[in-house]
């Protein structure tokens, strides 16, 4: 036999393994045929008194847990009925509901998992072993940490071990530590995990006088039992970052004067120290304005001659439409990352890293039939981070509106808003911004404004602002919407509780000045700004760009001489979104 016939032969023959795809899946799906059919069923659980009929050996191959119970001397593998107790179990949450949709998983593969029962399936899972429902109930709760849930999270994930859930939770409690420490869920903490919290130098406090009132709050809730805890408390408070009178206001505190132990307390205070300062101690408020040409940021604050530069997710994979500051800090980015426009994801940025991630939200698609999207806006309104999108749509426009829910995961769909377009159109009229202001989001045009309520789904008509035909910028601050033109010429300020507008005065004595793409407004320490890039006519040379400052009780804007770093082809824009920056990370 030639060497290539005999190579050939030998191939041949060779001994090989196939792997049949469908049987694993048709297998699977039998099995869960004949328990929905209820056929060979040979035990019975039994849990808060419903019965459960099962296969003995589709529970041992699922879980080591049953696989115990029923191949060794346990009476529980002799008996045709086995009772399942929560005090067996050592469970607080295995109800008949929670085990229902264990089996349904060991049956069917798929686990439905919900914010309200997480915490249960994972005890349940733990316990038997089941480790695929453990790991995607800890990936839920991961992606489900807010400041909402953070505190109750921590505590179970502290229970149960859960380092990568648990150094989650600690961190969003650090950040919101002012707000979290305020509710009734922080002061049912154990006095060991208050005071790894309070220890750290990561908490978001701009005074550390709130670290002491927690602990008030704290130890009042069971002042009883939790007075005794005071003295080992006290060394995790950083009292040389305390002013004299906060200081003084400690010592004269009945929970200090009165304490047994008020001697040691008092030493505690008075001990000088070098703990370094938190990490909220060093956050400066600073509107984003961004670079159209490099795709950079500049995070600046005019009063404190503050302005630092930097790179920003829009490359070749990530192009940017949106950006929204949340009342919690949060900083997103909404874009896609290829040429499908009506696929779009989300970034947040990461202040600690100083970098741009995923955000832990699905992403979101809009209907393949929207075409000349004029507007596209992510806002926070009252907690729901809303996406709205505006489709011009001939002579009018259409307000298109999704709500993310947190528990979900999913973008829901809300009830559209028809919008008008003038005719003829004039130059400008494409101006469009959606804002949040109080507990509503509102919709801007030239010649309309809409108010949508998240809570109930529900559009309604407000009166716009037709004194100013060319709007090019709009900003919120209280209960009051502020906009102007292209020029500056003049301000206009609407009061959404009385729906009402009212004029303001513009750019002040401009001479020979005008401007050169659009102004933006922004609401800086609780004041109305405006940047400008000027352009002197008579020179016809730009000019380093300007920022004034609205000053209310003179009815007058006033130059903050800022200085602006120029940047060619920085954009000013409709939008600069302020957020409160951590400085050592920011430069960092």
């Amino acid at each position: 036999m030639a060497a290539a016939d005999q190579n050939r032969h030998d191939s041949a023959v060779r001994p090989r393994s196939y792997q049949d795809e469908s049987y694993q899946h048709g297998f699977l799906g039998a099995v869960g045929d004949l328990q929905k059919a209820e056929v060979l069923q040979d035990v019975v659980l039994e849990v808060e008194g419903r019965r459960f009929p099962c296969h003995r050996l589709v529970l041992s191959a699922a879980s080591p847990y049953f696989r115990a119970m029923f191949t060794s001397d346990m009476a529980e593998s002799r008996q045709k009925t086995v009772v399942l107790q929560m005090i067996a179990f050592h469970l607080q949450g295995l109800d008949a509901g929670v085990f229902w949709e264990i089996l349904s998983y060991i049956y069917s593969g798929t686990l439905h998992v919900s914010l309200d029962k997480v915490q249960h399936l994972y005890q349940a899972a733990d316990l038997l072993q089941l480790d695929y429902v453990r790991d995607t109930c800890s990936s839920y709760i991961v992606m489900n940490v807010h400041r909402s849930t953070c505190v109750d999270l921590y505590k179970f994930a502290d229970l149960f071990s859960m380092d990568i859930v648990r150094n989650q939770c600690l961190q969003c409690i650090y950040r919101h530590f002012s707000k979290v420490a305020s509710t009734e869920e922080f002061c049912s903490l154990s006095v060991n995990q208050l005071t790894e919290i309070i220890s750290h130098d990561e908490l978001d406090v701009k005074e550390e006088i709130t670290v002491w009132e927690a602990v008030v709050r704290w130890v009042q809730h069971s002042k009883k039992d939790r007075l005794r805890h005071l003295p080992s408390i006290l060394p995790h408070i950083r009292f040389n970052l305390l002013t004299p009178y906060n200081m003084v206001a400690i010592l004269d505190h009945p929970l200090v004067k009165r304490n047994p132990g008020r001697s040691a307390i008092r030493n505690v205070v008075k001990e000088t120290s070098n703990m370094k300062k938190r990490v909220g101690m060093d956050t400066l408020e600073m509107a984003m304005i961004f670079h159209s040409r490099n795709n950079d940021i500049l995070f600046m604050n005019p009063r404190e001659r503050k302005y630092i530069s930097r790179s920003f997710p829009g490359s070749r994979r990530f192009y940017s439409k949106t950006l929204t500051v949340t009342s919690d800090n949060d900083i997103y980015i909404l874009g896609n990352e290829d040429a499908d426009c009506n696929q779009l994801s989300v970034l947040q940025y990461n202040h600690a890293e100083n970098a741009w991630e995923r955000a832990s939200m699905s992403s979101v698609r809009w209907h393949d039939e929207l075409r000349g999207i004029s507007c596209r806006s992510l806002v926070e309104v009252n907690g729901i981070i809303c996406l709205l999108c505006v489709e011009s749509t001939g002579s009018s426009r259409l307000a298109v509106m999704k709500k993310y829910n947190w528990h979900t995961d999913q973008w829901q769909e809300c009830s559209q808003q028809e919008l008008m377009i003038s005719r003829p159109r004039a130059r400008g009229e494409g101006f469009c911004a959606a804002m949040s202001c109080g507990l509503h989001l509102y919709v801007l045009m030239n010649i309309e404004m809409c108010c949508y309520d998240p809570t109930q789904d529900h559009w309604c008509k407000r009166t716009p602002p037709k004194v100013i035909p060319k709007l090019c910028t709009a900003v919120s601050l209280g209960t009051e919407i502020f906009c102007t033109d292209k020029k500056f010429t003049k301000t206009m300020v609407y009061d959404t509780e009385s729906d009402c507008w009212q004029v303001l005065p513009g750019w002040p004595n401009p001479g020979d000045l005008t401007t050169i793409g659009d102004p933006s407004l922004f609401v800086l320490e609780n004041q109305l700004h405006v940047l400008l890039e000027p352009y002197r006519i008579s020179t016809q040379q730009k000019e380093h760009y300007l920022v004034f400052v609205y000053d209310r009780s003179a009815d007058a804007w006033r130059d903050l001489e800022a200085a602006v770093p120029y940047k060619e082809h920085m954009s000013c824009g409709s939008f600069s979104p302020v957020a409160r920056m951590y400085l050592p990370c920011l430069n960092g």
